[in-house]
């Protein structure tokens, strides 16, 4: 049908419509600029269409928003009288009217660029108009871009570029036509000026004036750097205070974000308060997130004055009618995308010269304006003249797709090499194929070849080799591919969504949950449909409560499928109009919840042909598929990780960036270790928007292309039986897996192989049960003790010798235990010899003839006396000056039973491989002045040991005697006996002796094998009880009986006299077998009857070919409380001595226990003084006193011929009975003279406090306490008891001199101190073995005997005494047996 055209009149385009007419028909492409409002938009198709280019094909009319693409549609066709559809259509992404009959069709810039994939040449138009080409978005430059590139080929396509006036030269540059002269003509311009009036700038800058042109250090801007001395916010009051003063209008103010409009708002409304011309004034806010009510208010003016607080959205984007007054701060967030951190930001920037004019020119629509500019004129001046285009401030990953998919491009060179406006960084170009290569939307090697940033690694330039192969579907994908995209590639390119939301789509249907990741992705893609109403309205808690239901503490991407599950569910249960009131009624923005509906809808259409499927539920499940769901999300948003830093309260983020999660986020106070989020956007700081908890083994599931793998610390594991390493995974700097044991021979198979062979085969660090590694390893034990014996390191080969041996053999693919179990399960069957050592081979050069003659010199066994002791050898060489290992050396392994017939002289002469060196050491130990005489000492001592082995015997002669003979025979030179210092002779030249039990248990082990005898005579004692089958040998020793105990048996003196420790051992008394059995003779304990048949002298045994001779008795077992009488036992004892020692004290107690005590009868005829004595006794009771005399009674009556069975014993006890009462009144008699001298010492004692006296007195109260102590009567014994009264007479004849002789004293007093030190280190050193009791105990009444002729010589001593004599008898007492 025919078109009836008309133009308003009003319009400034009418009156230039011949004109424009003109240009478009006269030249390819035609740049119109005019400002907003001259009817350019409408009727340039309308122009076109009388110019007849709607027959020749469409006129594709671009708009970059799709509620401009409607409505203008409407007004077109309205305008032309035709139904919206026919002759004038629209095409959306979400819907459209077109039809076989269009001839004018309004679509977004987005839909045009779909139709380039399939119609590359836009054959089906005749006509392409570029509107709002000023905006200069990323789809704009690019449909520029190519049109510039196809128009050679397309003679007859019209291009028309509509722009407001803001720099519309560029767009005439881009578009000029080369002339046949080499020149370029560019293309006409037709400017057509607005409908506006005049526009009073007024500059009111704040104090201080920002420096900077604002251009090169935009990106890093911050809101520091936009301080002024004023606060903008006192400096907009005073801008509304200067506008109220002028005629009524309303007041635009501009302002750089929510922030900064919410502080205003505040500060105004206290501010017109007091201005009676703003009073009933009307603030109101208007930015993108405000809800739909809130934005309606704004473009609705009623009747009072109006204040509006806007974002830069009301620059071009939103026309607010009724504006008078303008307020401009110079700022604005302008979305910007960081190389540095590959993130968008949104920092705050001072607005270019074109946006400044752009907010002056709202005020001039309706009447003269002014606009108040909060900055000066020269910081205007300054000032960039054009914000930058959005390609050369976001991230170019979907514009190099779709160039890729299109065939545009193969690589950053094409990109950078296409034909845009302004063509952008090559880092932005690298960047962008840096995403699409994190997305797997890129082939390895395509759209990257010598593309990579200086300096720049590719993303997966750390991964490890078979990382890479195993990529999973991304790498699928990826092989076969054409045109640089992989599959993947070509998914995402068909796909109308951010290539992030893309990828993620493209993953959900691997792990079906394709259904929910689209709803998120579609969530993603549009406004959260959740108001936020401001603060001033007071519903904001309302809000957030309701909000609060979908919330998920782990993820907002859970929050959003909570809130789709439950609109999903309300919308089928209620009606339309009462869905909207409920989403009105719950802060939910409806036209928001169909948009996000309708956009699902259509993704859905268009995953439909590549494959994906939603399945048949009608909700998502957020619960059964989170994690799916969540991977599915990670696929696209892998460089938006992070991991917390506890120190910092922060996340490191890929790349090293540091973010933190927004506030409105439901993580925001979780702190989860690991996040992910769907953008990192940069306003005050790096926020994460929209984030949920991640697992980190996600990332290596996702992206093992991009993962990066690094290894420490390679190391054996025996218990894993292969080379083990601690495994570091990166994704993006951000580490994912800190240390992890991994199996390294996957890693490195060369360097797991050697170290298998040196650790498990050389060094024998695994656990195996092969024969031939056994065979090995004694061959090397072999050696090895081998050089141990001999002292020489080297004779066996080293291990690199060992692992070239196995190298050689072992196949390249045994990595581990497991491998090379699996290949020798095999090989041994071909050659089971194959892996054996020679001896040849272990043995190294230096060891030739080693081996034979260490037989001889270094035995392996002692032969002495008959016993056969097995010598084990020890090598453990240290430094000079450094501590010898005790274990260094030779060491004799002696059974126990046989310690106490063991001779310590042929021991000293050591092995006859190490005779030379002690011969060596002995003779460096001689004094220097007979050393002399001795050197070279190596040369002496050979020829010495020479002479020895012929001359001497070492089993019968002793070493010192004979060296000292050989030495004298050699050099004719006399060494006087003593002068050997066996102190300077190294540890390891003494023979070490290991002394063992039955078992093998080592009881004690040591040097000195006297000391050992003595230290370990109660475990020989037991040996050789055990041997006899006295005692059963699981007996063990027990503690000394506790409880009361007679002054005998567990009672010791302060000074000595200390009773055997096998007097107080016990044992069973059951269990007897073998010669125990046929001889009678068992230990025996609790005895209070001679029961025991006759106690043979000597009992004998052989033993591996020994005789072991054991010598019973009876023993005192003293009192308990079971048996307060006391008890007697029977055990075997190792000599002689300590067998009479033992049974005496047996007997005594056996009689004291068997005759009645005499305590009642003696005690009922004590006379007076000697009961009041008695009563002051250290016993504490009289009656044990008296006990204790009737022991020393018995004592007394024992004679030294003792009974060995019972008639002896019987005939005994007759005597004693008999004399039993008249003795223990002489005991008492002088107990009580003991006593009472006793006290009188006490007390004088105590009446003395003379300091100069003091050590004398304490003295003389030690030597008091030895003598008279609980107990000490029967310990005394009878014979010695007699001459206390006398010891005691001796300190009181001291005391009386004391205060005159207190020099004298103190000389004596030393001398007699000394003799008592040395005798309690012997009684000490000699205590554990009970050997020389009988002349300690003499040495101790000696002591004795010496302080009365020092201190009380007039009273006489029992005996000869001095202080020689006493040394002589201790030194006797100490004498090896």
């Amino acid at each position: 049908m025919a078109l009836t055209i008309t133009y308003p009149a009003n319009l400034p385009v009418s009156e230039r419509r011949d004109e424009l007419m003109e240009a478009i028909a006269a030249h390819q492409v035609t740049i119109i600029a005019g400002e907003t409002g001259s009817g350019k938009t409408t009727q340039i198709p309308k122009m076109c269409l009388e110019l007849g280019l709607g027959e020749k094909g469409l006129i594709g009319h671009t708009q970059p928003r799709r509620l401009a693409a409607r409505t203008v549609a409407e007004r077109i066709a309205e305008e032309l009288g035709v139904e919206l559809g026919q002759e004038v259509g629209f095409q959306v992404r979400f819907t459209g009217e077109v039809s076989k009959e269009t001839k004018v069709k309004l679509m977004t810039d987005g839909i045009l660029l779909a139709e380039i994939q399939r119609d590359k040449l836009l054959t089906r138009y005749s006509t392409i108009i570029i509107d709002e080409a000023h905006e200069r978005s990323l789809n704009i430059d690019f449909i520029l871009g190519y049109l510039r590139r196809i128009l050679p080929q397309r003679p007859d396509l019209k291009v028309i570029i509509t722009s407001a006036t803001i720099d519309p030269q560029r767009f005439s540059r881009h578009f000029a036509r080369e002339l046949p002269d080499g020149s370029s003509e560019p293309a006409p311009i037709v400017e057509v000026s607005g409908r506006t009036y005049p526009v009073e700038v007024r500059y009111r800058p704040l104090v201080a004036e920002p420096a900077g042109t604002g251009t090169e250090d935009e990106e890093n801007a911050s809101d520091d750097a936009l301080e002024e001395d004023r606060d903008p916010v006192d400096a907009v009051c005073d801008a509304v205070d200067e506008l109220s003063r002028e005629a009524p209008g309303d007041i635009l103010i501009f302002f750089s974000g929510e922030r900064e409009i919410r502080d205003a708002a505040e500060a105004l409304a206290s501010s017109i308060q007091k201005n009676p011309r703003m009073a009933g004034a009307e603030i109101l806010p208007l930015f993108a997130r405000l809800s739909l009510a809130e934005q309606h208010r704004v473009f609705s003016p009623g009747g009072r004055r109006r204040i509006i607080l806007a974002t830069n959205v009301a620059e071009t984007s939103l026309t607010v009618p009724g504006i008078k007054y303008v307020v401009d701060t110079g700022t604005a967030r302008i979305s910007r995308y960081s190389h540095r951190t590959k993130v968008q930001r949104l920092p705050i920037e001072r607005v270019s010269q074109a946006s400044a004019h752009q907010r002056a020119g709202r005020c001039g629509r309706v009447s003269d304006g002014i606009c108040i500019r909060l900055y000066s004129e020269e910081d205007y001046l300054s000032r960039p003249e054009f914000t930058d285009p959005e390609i050369l401030r976001t991230n170019l990953a979907a514009v190099i797709l779709q160039m890729t998919a299109m065939g545009i491009a193969r690589g950053p060179q094409d990109v950078a090499a296409f034909p845009f406006v302004e063509p952008p960084e090559s880092r932005a170009i690298n960047d962008g194929v840096t995403l699409l290569r994190e997305l797997g939307a890129l082939a390895d090697g395509s759209a990257g070849d010598g593309g990579g940033a200086p300096g720049e690694a590719a993303p997966d330039g750390g991964a490890h080799r078979r990382d890479r192969r195993a990529g999973g579907a991304v790498d699928a994908g990826r092989r076969g591919t054409r045109g640089g995209l992989t599959a993947v590639g070509h998914q995402l390119a068909q796909l109308p969504v951010d290539p992030r939301l893309g990828r993620m789509i493209v993953e959900a249907a691997r792990r079906d949950c394709a259904r929910e990741v689209m709803v998120l992705a579609a969530a993603l893609t549009i406004q959260d449909p959740r108001e936020r109403p401001s603060q001033e309205t007071g519903k904001r808690q309302a809000a957030d409560e309701k909000h609060a239901r979908f919330k998920d503490e782990n993820s907002d991407f859970t929050g959003y499928l909570n809130l789709w599950n439950y609109l999903q569910e309300q919308q089928r249960e209620l009606s339309s109009s009462a869905f909207r009131r409920l989403c009105k009624a719950e802060y939910i923005n409806y036209l928001r919840v169909r948009e996000w509906q309708e956009l699902f809808t259509q993704l859905r259409q268009l995953a439909r042909p590549l494959g994906i499927s939603l399945g048949q539920a009608r909700d998502t499940d957020p619960v059964g598929k989170n994690d799916a769901v969540h991977q599915s999300l990670l696929a696209g948003l892998l460089s938006h990780i992070g991991l917390l830093d506890e120190r910092k309260r922060d996340y490191l983020g890929a790349r090293g960036t540091r973010f933190a999660i927004f506030p409105g986020s439901a993580l925001f106070k979780k702190n989860p270790t690991f996040v992910m989020a769907a953008e990192l956007v940069e306003t005050s700081r790096l926020w994460a928007r929209t984030a949920a908890k991640m697992d980190p083994a996600w990332g290596e599931l996702v992206a093992p292309h991009l993962v990066k793998r690094s290894y420490s610390e390679p190391h054996w594991s025996k218990r894993a039986g292969s080379v083990q390493a601690f495994e570091k995974v990166t994704l993006y700097g951000v580490t994912l897996v800190a240390h992890r044991r991994i199996n390294y021979g996957r890693v490195d198979p060369e360097l797991a192989r050697e170290l298998f062979i040196r650790h498990a085969l050389v060094e024998g660090d695994w656990n195996t049960r092969h024969h031939f590694f056994k065979r090995n390893r004694e061959l090397l034990e072999e050696v090895d003790e081998l050089e141990t014996r001999v002292r020489r390191r080297g004779l066996r080969v080293d291990d690199e010798t060992l692992f070239e041996f196995y190298d050689a053999r072992v196949p390249a693919d045994v990595v581990s235990e497991r491998h090379f179990d699996a290949w020798w399960k095999k090989a041994r069957h071909e050659d089971e010899h194959l892996l054996d050592f020679d001896r040849a081979l272990v043995l190294g050069e230096a060891a030739a003839g080693t081996a034979e003659a260490a037989d001889a010199a270094y035995p392996t066994v002692w032969r002495q006396g008959g016993f056969d002791l097995p010598l084990a050898y020890e090598f453990h060489p240290v430094a000079p000056g450094g501590t010898p290992d005790p274990t260094d050396g030779v060491t004799a392994e002696v059974p126990v039973l046989f310690l106490n017939q063991l001779e310590p002289e042929p021991f000293r002469w050591q092995i006859p491989g190490q005779r030379v060196e002690l011969v060596t050491a002995l003779i460096k130990s001689l004094p220097k002045q007979i050393r002399k005489n001795f050197v070279p000492a190596p040369d002496v001592a050979r020829q010495s040991v020479a002479a020895l082995d012929t001359d001497f015997d070492p089993a019968g002669d002793s070493l010192e005697e004979s060296l000292e003979l050989v030495l004298r025979r050699l050099k004719g030179q006399i060494i006087p006996p003593g002068s050997w210092n066996w102190d300077a002779v190294p540890p390891h030249l003494k023979m070490t002796f290991s002394v063992v039990d039955p078992t093998g248990k080592v009881l004690g082990a040591g040097k000195d094998l006297v000391a050992l005898q003595e230290q370990l005579a109660p475990a020989t004692r037991r040996a050789i009880a055990e041997s006899l089958g006295a005692t059963p040998a699981t007996a063990a020793p027990k503690s000394p009986r506790g409880g009361a105990t007679s002054p005998r048996a567990g009672t010791t003196s302060p000074r000595g006299g200390a009773t055997s420790p096998d007097a107080r051992t016990t044992a069973p008394p059951t269990g007897r077998s073998g010669l125990a059995e046929r001889s009678g003779l068992a230990e025996r304990s609790g005895l209070t009857d001679w029961s025991v048949g006759t106690v043979p002298r000597t009992a004998s045994t052989v033993v591996a070919g020994h005789t072991v001779t054991g010598y019973p008795a009876l023993i005192d077992e003293g009192r308990t409380k079971a048996a307060p009488r006391g008890t007697v036992g029977l055990r075997v004892f190792q000599t002689s001595q300590d067998q009479l020692r033992a049974h005496r004290d047996g007997v005594i107690r056996l009689l004291a226990v068997r005759i009645p005590p005499p305590d009642r009868y003696v005690l009922e005829h004590l006379n007076n003084r000697e009961k009041l004595t008695f009563s002051q006794n250290p016993h504490g009771s009289v009656t044990d006193l008296i006990a204790d005399c009737s022991l020393a009674a018995i004592d007394r009556l024992v004679p030294t011929e003792l009974p060995w069975d019972r008639a002896a014993f019987d005939a005994l006890f007759d005597d004693v009975r008999a004399e039993l009462i008249d003795t223990v009144f002489k005991v008492t008699a002088i107990v009580e003279q003991v006593l009472a001298a006793s006290a009188r010492i006490a007390k004088a004692l105590k009446g003395t406090t003379s300091l100069a006296l003091i050590s004398a007195l304490n003295d003389i109260k030690a030597q008091l306490e030895q003598l008279v102590y609980p107990g000490f009567v029967a310990q005394t014994g009878y014979a010695q008891l007699e001459h206390l009264p006398r010891y005691l007479r001796a300190i009181e004849r001291r005391l009386e001199k004391l205060p005159t002789n207190v020099q004298r004293d103190a000389v004596a007093m030393a001398a007699v101190q000394a003799l008592e030190d040395d005798y309690d280190d012997a009684v000490a050193a000699l205590a554990p073995t009970g050997r020389s009791q009988g002349l300690l105990e003499q040495v101790r009444w000696m002591i004795e005997e010496l302080r009365v002729s020092l201190f009380a010589v007039e009273l006489g001593t029992a005996g000869r005494v001095s202080e020689k004599r006493v040394r002589q008898a201790l030194g006797e007492a100490l004498a090896p047996a």
